[in-house]
């Protein structure tokens, strides 16, 4: 069987269940480990070089937070999307977004404006590479300067508690085929409204292209790869 990890390293400052944790949580947000797919505690520690003890311990925290389901007498599985999950996760982004870009519309500072250029380039060349772990950091990125940008603590705060569920997505919706072309253009569009100072459009083109994602996972979950 391929191996899907490498060996851990381990740090003398961080307990070792967290380290696992943290591997585990993100194989599992970039697809690596896909839903329904079952958790063996001794290939993954064999796997990632540790006994199975903070492998036991890292997927108990994994299903307090979401992200694995424990099935009496059958074992842990990655826990599977439905379509209520990604409803109720992108309307209270889409929500966000809105009111975070038409905030950064009346408040971002020329440096953020230039930040938020500097990261549409990345965007822009992680399309051309087809690269799509580095679309996803440079999308993370572009977002976060618009959250900044909004100088709305509370709604920072707010949208980082949803952050995981967004990754998740976020590789889901950016590896949809003709995904990232649409995203790059999508944020254009949205760093000129904020440029422009309308917060309006800027409003509407950042619900948009929240909806935009959502359609494009729903697709895949039906199975239709020639979604629009």
């Amino acid at each position: 069987m391929e191996r899907r990890f490498s060996p851990i390293e381990i740090e003398n400052y961080r307990p070792l269940r967290e380290i696992v944790f943290e591997t585990l949580r993100e194989a599992i947000i970039a697809g690596r480990l896909k839903p329904g797919e079952r958790l063996m505690e001794v290939q993954l520690a064999e796997e990632l070089g540790v006994s199975r003890t903070p492998v036991r311990e890292a997927i108990r925290k994994l299903e307090l937070e979401g992200f694995v389901v424990m099935v009496p007498r059958k074992g842990a599985y990655v826990a599977d999307i439905s379509t209520k999950d990604i409803a109720d996760v992108f309307e209270i982004r889409e929500a966000l977004e809105s009111l975070a870009a038409g905030l950064a519309a009346e408040r971002i500072t020329d440096e953020e404006l230039e930040q938020l250029e500097r990261r549409l380039h990345r965007v822009a060349a992680a399309v051309q590479q087809q690269d799509l772990e580095g679309l996803v950091q440079a999308d993370t990125e572009f977002h976060d300067i618009v959250y900044k940008a909004s100088r709305n603590q509370r709604l920072v705060q707010i949208i980082s508690n949803l952050r995981e569920q967004i990754q998740r997505f976020r590789y889901q919706s950016l590896a949809h085929p003709g995904r990232m072309e649409r995203t790059l253009q999508e944020h254009t569009q949205i760093v000129e409204a904020i440029a422009e100072r309308n917060v309006a459009v800027a409003q509407q083109l950042a619900a948009e292209h929240i909806e935009n994602a959502e359609h494009q996972i729903l697709s895949l979950l039906q199975g239709d790869l020639t979604g629009a």
